[in-house]
């Protein structure tokens, strides 16, 4: 049954809300605290790896795998962990998530090699596997369908979104402080201290019942996943032309099909199609996917704009972020009260016009001056982007019983995590392409520079209005229906 996505009695008017008890301001605590350093780990070391390539001997051409190499298994797992923990229990697996996280995070700090740095990289990105859907799931659990959940909701999503940014603020400032090491060993004492708290904080939660794991779907799924992660991820350093690149990609397509036909015909499937069918669950995924890999790329071609354009260092970047930052968890806390006032609905889409009508305004970038420009442009945009966290999240969750919530926040925070992976990759080859083209033409490396970062947001700021025009027919006709 469809949900109206409107206002309604639970979610207004605004001040209506029961407080949260100090037990439960912890345990969100705790769960956004964990979404936080996986968010975290995802931008950490953009800014620290010719210094890692130094000291660990890996060429150039190898150092997109410290970053892929934690992206294919956390964005890969996502869907499988989120339903054994619905069939195993959320908060045991949660646990063993962040277990396995702080370990992998002191494997990755003390690597003394770049084999072992890698394999640190891949468990780190297995854990964070295990503890996004796990944590998503406690969450949308322990705290019920209205605003304490939105609220709720609205800081997990500002933490994540945050994470981000602040990841590569402090990567720089880190790696040039106390070396590349430091970021990973920050992982690892944060884990740690999480892991401390944490069982006796959370109860356990469950299916009712143990149905069957859906092992071709988990397989066809897992492995789509991993195809086209690994492809997007190289084809950001190689193009699209490699052979490994479209081998892969065709693979990860054609695996992903299959899964749409193996869950159309299990008994018990990993992901239920009747739940995709939901135009909430649909299109609230579809919005989370755009902002998230929109979003994300934004804040990377701007630190490209700023250091290699503007030729501003890391230091003055991470300040302008900073001013941003500060906003966007503003924007993120106060997003309850907007869909209160507003509806999720609505609050979904004039994010996402917000976003794509900011991104498109860094179009007028120029090669000597835009800090300004940037710095309103990316603040306002995110201020966007985080409505849109909170009310996709609300939006995809609803109107479902908790035995139905682990595959819910499973697609959820698959949204989340796959718009992190591909988002970046995909118009980094564009640009990359793009500033290939202008330098033969006798570009300066600035100007071509430039060039392709403008061709990547105009890129961008269309996809997020696209979507945004989509998901208001979408969503409008749910209400239609409900009517």
């Amino acid at each position: 049954m469809a949900i109206d996505t409107s206002p309604s009695p639970t979610s207004a008017p605004p001040g209506t809300a029961p407080r949260m008890t100090a037990r439960a301001k912890l345990i969100l605590l705790v769960l956004c605290a964990a979404q936080f350093i996986v968010a975290l780990d995802f931008s950490i070391l953009n800014v620290a790896l010719p210094v890692l390539g130094e000291d660990l001997g890996m060429g150039q051409a190898d150092l997109q795998w410290a970053v892929t190499a934690f992206a294919l298994p956390s964005g890969g797992f996502l869907l499988l962990f989120g339903r054994i923990a619905d069939l195993y229990g959320r908060r045991r697996l949660f646990l063993i998530g962040l277990a396995l996280f702080a370990t992998a995070s002191v494997l990755a700090t003390l690597a003394w090699s770049p084999a072992v740095f890698l394999a640190g990289r891949a468990l780190q990105g297995l854990g964070a596997a295990v503890i996004v859907p796990t944590g998503m799931s406690l969450l949308t659990t322990t705290f019920a369908e209205g605003p304490q959940r939105d609220r709720a909701l609205g800081i997990s999503g500002t933490l994540l979104s945050l994470g981000f940014t602040i990841g590569m603020v402090l990567g720089g400032v880190m790696t040039d402080s106390l070396g590349w090491r430091s970021t990973m060993g920050l992982l690892a004492v944060a884990g740690v201290g999480i892991l401390a708290v944490a069982p006796g904080l959370l109860t356990e939660s469950r299916h009712p019942r143990r149905p069957r794991v859906d092992v071709p779907g988990a397989v066809t799924v897992t492995g789509g996943l991993l195809g086209l992660i690994y492809a997007l991820s190289t084809a950001a350093q190689q193009g699209f032309g490699g052979v490994d690149v479209i081998v892969t990609l065709t693979a990860g397509i054609v695996l992903l099909v299959a899964f749409v036909i193996v869950e159309s015909r299990a008994a018990e499937p990993l992901v239920s199609l009747p739940m995709l069918r939901r135009r909430t669950v649909a299109w609230g995924n579809v919005a989370g996917l755009t902002t998230f890999s929109m979003m994300s790329t934004v804040v990377f071609l701007l630190t490209l704009y700023f250091q290699e354009v503007l030729d501003l260092s890391a230091f003055q970047s991470g300040l302008i972020f900073g001013v941003q930052g500060v906003f966007a968890a503003l924007s993120g806390i106060t997003a309850p009260k907007v869909i209160a006032r507003l509806g999720a609905r609505n609050t979904l889409v004039t994010g996402l016009l917000l976003q794509a009508a900011f991104t498109a305004a860094l179009l007028g970038l120029g090669a000597d001056s835009g800090v300004w420009l940037a710095l309103a442009g990316v603040t306002i945009a995110c201020i966007g982007h985080l409505w849109v966290i909170v009310s996709y999240g609300v939006i995809a969750t609803s109107g479902l019983p908790d035995e139905e919530q682990g595959l819910a926040t499973g697609l959820v925070t698959s949204s989340q995590q796959v718009g992190l992976t591909i988002g970046i990759p995909l118009l980094s080859a564009l640009s990359s392409a793009h500033v290939a083209t202008l330098r033969e033409d006798g570009s300066s490396f600035a100007d071509a520079t430039l060039g392709g970062i403008k061709l990547a947001l105009g890129v961008d700021a269309a996809v997020v209005a696209v979507i945004a025009v989509l998901a208001a027919f979408g969503l409008a006709r749910v209400r239609a229906a409900r009517a």
